[in-house]
């Protein structure tokens, strides 16, 4: 991810023994008894990355706990975004008065099932995904880049994004897109200055689709 995102954010990408790391009390708590071999490890990778991460803008440790609905709880004055896929992890930190909000995803770079198509890209972005260049899984980097943009929409907006809320425009050959939020999401949203846009990179390599974005103070 330290390709896609500008110098201000540190970046941080598991290593094989990440997966195995340790947890903070407070990260710990936010597992259960209950949580899968699978949801432990990339847990545990996102949050000794995240540490990492912090150490990059010479900060000290601190914990990362979970939201109720699996979002990460930042210390304050620090934004920051973890992805996990098959794999491969990564967290990404900044300060919040360099970086306004910050996203990334990372997905297996592989095609999309028609159900999911469905939910995901509307119309005209099945068009675009038509015209782009071949041999890459348009539909997926479509999804990964949503991804992206909720991660940077939420923690700014603290409400709902819908996939068919971000109309995605990619430029292929610059390995850059654009999102436009839907006015009416817009128009709604109870803070200061909501993003309208929000614009980012992509790569695909190793098998893997990797998205980032960030907003920035106006």
């Amino acid at each position: 991810m330290r390709d896609l995102l500008p110098a201000t954010v540190a970046v941080a990408v598991a290593r094989p023994d990440d997966f195995g790391g340790e947890l903070l009390a407070a990260e710990l708590a936010c597992l259960g008894e209950r949580a899968v071999e699978s949801r432990r490890r990339d847990f545990t990778a996102g949050r000794v990355c995240a540490r990492r991460a912090m150490a990059g803008l010479g900060l000290p440790p601190a914990a990362v706990p979970a939201a109720a609905d699996r979002a990460p709880v930042w210390p304050v004055g620090l934004v920051g975004a973890i992805t996990h896929t098959q794999g491969y992890c990564a967290a990404a930190v900044a300060r919040r008065a360099d970086i306004r909000s910050v996203g990334m995803d990372a997905e297996q770079h592989r095609e999309l099932n028609a159900g999911v198509r469905r939910l995901v890209l509307l119309p005209e972005e099945e068009a675009d995904c038509a015209r782009l260049p071949g041999g890459t899984f348009w539909p997926m980097v479509l999804f990964s880049i949503k991804e992206t943009v909720y991660k940077v929409w939420h923690p700014v907006v603290g409400s709902w994004l819908d996939f068919h809320d971000a109309r995605v425009k990619i430029d292929a050959e610059a390995g850059t897109f654009t999102a436009r939020i839907a006015p009416a999401r817009v128009d709604a949203a109870a803070v200061a200055d909501p993003p309208s846009t929000v614009a980012g990179r992509f790569a695909l390599a190793d098998g893997l689709v990797r998205t980032a974005a960030i907003l920035e103070h106006r």
